[in-house]
């Protein structure tokens, strides 16, 4: 059955923007972060990692770290408990490794000890010894005859091929361009390093606090890896510092929970800055080659491409990330035929898994690119080229999937074009080089560029996609109180409000209590692919909705069947005719209410091996940016003047976090622009740190003009769209785009560099 939310205007309630619970002590540094955990009597952990990006371990000798006072456990691959294999799509990571190190910063060992400087010492007293081998550092040559086989399940070390076949492989048309692109490696960069507190218990099981952004996949690795039943392997969801991606594979959570088995006490483990860069999984870096055709008029005829990613040595999501790339990977536009060929590939380099964008932001600089270069070709206006391609809701996209919701591509295109251009930077750090005065004008030229980009919500290619939730009302103190349960990972995207927000809306009861997210209660998925407004908070709903549907049903008990005009406004519920019938608090008396629901999106399925064909995914989103930059052409610097939104979200159902996530989507779309990148040579990391990986600050944001449209889709819960990753999407090639319009330089890498244009012409 469906319904709809009540005709009831609450405070607090869907499309409104109240105080979120965690800003305050946010604001104040009061928020108690995963780092910020405690217990008695707890230990300290830390791991040895491999300085190496490819070697055979000959030996390990603990003897040397045991013998430090104050170290309680010093544990390698030998000690761990269940099978020493761990991953979220493939388990092909070892717990600690074995024989072989694949990367630069595995993990050999880890250290229990009553204080960190001393388990920190005493991991480097463990002696290892390693016989260096060659890695493999660049993707494309890693699938080549002769390359090592870094997995033994992994031929031409190809973690995934994923063609798409659409329309005629063989049509020809009068325009052609292509362009070979390359995208640089990226971090989440989020500012609480991984961190986390396991306690051993009674029953032998284990309590982990953790900063994560999947509770259960995390249970489900800990539990396989440890050897214990899922009951007693309990995880709680600690205070997360930012996340991106960044917390869906695992870093600490085996490593703690075996030293606290394994000591008998609660063991606590903070990641250093450095060591966090080691920790995590980053954005894949990818190489590209793309091919447009088009008739004399602009209209697309066929695109090829190729794109490969570095997925790293261990696969975490390459799949769905290879996947993401090759469904999505010619854009939002109307192509008749489509010759795709997307690789995830395993190399010496870093792990690389989930970021916002997850796979689509590489994929659109390419394609954006090439419109670009396209329209210069043909002697159009860029905007007017993409608006002539773009899909719109009926068109057919290269998996044969009909886009069955409001697509207003064109419509975005036209919103960032028609904004009044900003004027002439004046002031002080105004110019490029900022405060730092490094110019006054005299080589500066600006530029304007578009981008727009497409992206999916939700899990795609046949994952049961669903959400748990469990609402409860009770009589407390004399009024009604609302408590939700889900286990959904509020990583700073404000989930936790809205889903106070749904519950008002749904219950017209004002006072909401969010539980703490645990395993104790079903999976609420990933806080990834810009699911969690959608799913858990469509989970939400159909609770309340239920336990909404149980009061009316005691109200028609008490005061007769015919009454189908119900609501809940002010404590009572009222009937539209006969006005207000019972208060809450007299209704429900000493009873808790309770409904728990598993709530499902409609179903996507496997695409095709061979054609890439198939209902992919359940959602798209789409955004729009125009980019004002200033660039000293001699000194290579860049100034981001201006940024331009427009987006389509289908419901504002918080205004305040909907901007927030538009500003810091497009925030991280510039970083990788112009400045973030994981520096690698050989396989070695160069840069672990916020001194040398930078990452924008508010200097570097320019202000943000933002338009929103509200179409709603029809299938999605309030008719709402997954917001957060579409701008970081777009953002980029709009920047990019812009630069080249200033400077002429063809600008085929990101992020864009200094020398890239400063000695563009030497």
């Amino acid at each position: 059955m469906t319904r709809t939310a009540p005709d009831v205007r609450i405070a607090g309630g869907v499309g409104e923007s109240p105080l979120r619970p965690d800003g305050v002590p946010k604001v104040r540094g009061e928020f108690a972060y995963s780092s910020d955990l405690f217990a008695d009597d707890m230990l300290w952990g830390a791991t040895l990692r491999s300085p190496h990006p490819y070697a055979r371990i000959t030996s390990i000798e603990i003897a040397g770290a045991l013998a430090i006072p104050g170290v309680h456990a010093v544990l390698i691959h030998s000690d761990v408990p269940g099978p020493n294999r761990y991953g979220q799509e493939h388990q092909d990571q070892p717990v600690l490794a074995e024989d072989i190190v694949r990367y630069q910063g595995e993990a050999v060992a880890v250290v229990a000890a009553d204080h960190p400087e001393t388990a920190r010492r005493a991991a480097k007293a463990i002696a290892v010894e390693y016989e260096v081998l060659t890695p493999i550092d660049d993707a494309v040559k890693a699938m080549e005859p002769g390359s090592a086989q870094l997995h033994e399940h992994a031929p031409r070390n190809i973690v995934r091929h994923v063609p798409v076949r659409f329309g005629d492989s063989s049509a020809t048309a009068p325009v052609v361009v292509s362009g070979d692109y390359e995208v640089g490696m990226q971090d989440q960069a989020f500012l609480g390093p991984e961190s986390g507190l396991a306690v051993p218990a009674e029953d032998g099981g284990v309590d982990l606090y953790i900063a994560t952004q999947w509770l259960h996949v995390d249970q489900r690795q800990v539990t396989e890896a440890l050897g214990l039943p899922t009951e007693k392997v309990r995880l709680s969801l600690a205070g997360v510092g930012g996340a991106f991606g960044g917390r869906e594979d695992l870093s600490i959570q085996i490593h703690a929970c075996m030293l606290a088995l394994h000591t008998g006490r609660p063991v606590k483990m903070v990641y250093t800055r450095e060591e966090s860069f080691f920790g995590h999984v980053h954005r894949h870096p990818a190489v590209m080659h793309y091919e447009h055709g088009a008739e004399l008029d602009g209209t697309l005829v066929y695109v090829k491409a190729r794109i490969v990613l570095d997925g790293g040595a261990y696969a975490a999501t390459t799949s769905a990330v290879t996947g993401n790339a090759a469904t999505l990977g010619v854009g939002p536009y109307e192509v008749p035929n489509v010759v795709m060929d997307a690789y995830g590939m395993y190399t010496n380099n870093p792990p690389c898994g989930a970021m916002r964008g997850f796979g689509a932001v590489q994929a659109c600089f390419a394609y954006e690119t090439q419109m670009d270069k396209l329209a210069a070709e043909l002697g159009l206006d860029p905007v007017e080229l993409r608006i002539r391609n773009a899909v719109s809701e009926g068109s057919v996209l290269p998996t044969g999937q009909r886009i069955d919701a409001p697509a207003p591509v064109a419509r975005l295109l036209e919103l960032v074009r028609d904004r009044p251009l900003p004027a002439v930077s004046v002031g002080p750090g105004s110019m490029p080089g900022g405060y730092a005065n490094t110019t006054h004008g005299e080589s500066v030229v600006r530029g304007v560029g578009y981008g727009i980009g497409i992206k999916n919500v939700g899990f795609s290619e046949g994952f049961d996609d669903y959400s748990t939730a469990r609402v409860r009302l009770r009589i407390t103190a004399g009024e009604p109180v609302v408590s939700v349960h889900t286990a959904a990972a509020e990583v700073g995207q404000g989930l936790v409000t809205l889903q106070g927000q749904i519950a008002r809306t749904e219950l017209g009861i004002e006072r909401v209590v969010i539980e703490p997210a645990d395993t104790s209660i079903g999976s609420a998925g990933s806080s990834s692919a810009s699911r969690q407004s959608y799913v858990t908070g469509g989970a939400v709903q159909a609770a309340c909705q239920q336990l909404r549907d149980d009061l009316f049903s005691l109200v028609r008990k008490r005061f007769g069947s015919e009454l189908n005009d119900l609501s809940i406004s002010g404590g009572k519920v009222v009937s539209a005719r006969r006005g207000g019938l019972v208060d809450l608090v007299e209704l429900v008396g000493d009873r808790t209410l309770e409904k728990e629901v598993q709530w499902r999106h409609r179903p996507t399925q496997p695409i095709h091996p061979r054609t890439g064909q198939g209902f992919a995914h359940v959602q798209y989103s789409f955004a729009a940016h125009r980019a004002v930059v200033d660039v000293d052409t001699e000194l290579g610097l860049v100034k981001v003047v201006e940024l331009a939104c427009a987006q389509d979200v289908g419901k504002i159902m918080n205004p305040t976090a909907l901007l927030g996530q538009i500003h810091g989507g497009s925030a991280q779309g510039l970083g990788l622009a112009v400045m973030e990148e994981i520096q690698l040579a050989g396989g070695k990391l160069l840069n672990p740190s916020f001194t040398d990986y930078l990452i924008p600050t508010i200097l570097d944001m320019p202000p943000m003009k933002v338009d929103v449209l509200e179409l709603a889709d029809p299938h999605a819960p309030y008719g709402l769209r997954g917001v957060g990753e579409a701008p970081t999407i777009s953002s980029t090639p709009a920047i990019v785009a812009a630069i080249r319009a200033a400077t002429g330089v063809a600008l085929t890498r990101i992020p864009v560099r200094p020398e890239h244009l400063a000695f563009a012409h030497a």
